[in-house]
């Protein structure tokens, strides 16, 4: 039987400096959250210095350490209400808007999708032509593909999968469901 009071957030970040702060941010103002890091997503939280800020709030963090992505396990034993991954990278997005299943990351989707787990995904390559950070606090200029746009598409049509295109909508995306949860108690 889920234990529906105790189930937590399942935050992934992926290797995207794209509007990572800001992801950190909205990340630290929740409860109850644990934090999935891909392999990247960690190398990225080191070289652009927010490793302290992503500590600050104590939630517990797990590493793509393992082959079988062990933590996914959680999804089967109702651990999780949700799943957010943000930021995410078109690699990921790509992987997820084809069933690929090769990572920490996109593992927890495919879960969280198997278990009606409800995702929320902040996809970084989201227009033609955007402003990036980069590390250093140096900002560049990414032009998104044909392909990433289409990949972000095609995620937008997957059940139980919200896709939003930025922070205001992330927060927004977040807390509706935050309230629906509180609603059904």
């Amino acid at each position: 039987m889920i234990d529906k009071k105790n189930q937590r957030l399942a935050w992934a970040i992926t290797g995207s400096g794209h509007y990572l702060r800001e992801s950190i941010e909205i990340l630290n103002t929740l409860e109850n959250v644990d934090i999935f890091l891909s392999s990247a997503g960690a190398e990225i939280i080191q070289q652009y210095g927010f490793q302290q800020a992503l500590n600050a709030a104590g939630h517990r963090v797990y590493q793509d350490k393992t082959a079988s992505s062990v933590p996914v396990g959680m999804f089967y034993k109702g651990k999780y209400h949700s799943l957010v991954i943000a930021p995410a990278t078109s690699n990921t997005i790509a992987k997820m808007a084809y069933g690929f299943s090769d990572s920490l990351v996109t593992n927890l989707y495919a879960q969280a999708g198997k278990t009606r787990v409800p995702s929320i995904v902040f996809a970084c390559d989201t227009a033609p032509e955007l402003e990036s950070e980069a590390p250093r606090d140096n900002m560049v200029k990414v032009y998104p593909r044909k392909i990433d746009l289409e990949n972000i598409a095609k995620l937008k049509s997957f059940e139980m999968t919200s896709v939003v295109e930025d922070m205001d909508s992330l927060s927004s995306c977040i807390q509706q469901h935050l309230q629906l949860l509180k609603n059904t108690d």
